[in-house]
């Protein structure tokens, strides 16, 4: 199975967006790229495979603000 990344982009303005996301070697230079600019990376296979089935720009479905939220806190925690 190949890995896959999706990148969000929020502004702390209406839902978060998907700003990246792909497979294999695209998941792989998401990834690096994001390392580069020391984002923090979160793993969440199920996570992932829903936001992979949206498209670039869309705001994440309602019925993900909570587990989102929770890693934006998590990650905001780890840089403070």
């Amino acid at each position: 199975m190949r890995n896959k990344a999706v990148a969000l982009h929020y502004d702390y303005q209406g839902a978060p967006t998907v700003a990246a996301k792909g497979s294999g070697l695209i998941a792989d230079r998401i990834m690096k790229v994001a390392k580069e600019n020391n984002i923090i990376l979160h793993k969440s296979p199920e996570l992932v495979e829903v936001l992979s089935g949206l498209d670039i720009g869309d705001e994440i479905p309602e019925a993900l603000y909570l587990a989102v939220a929770e890693i934006i806190a998590f990650a905001h925690t780890l840089k403070s």
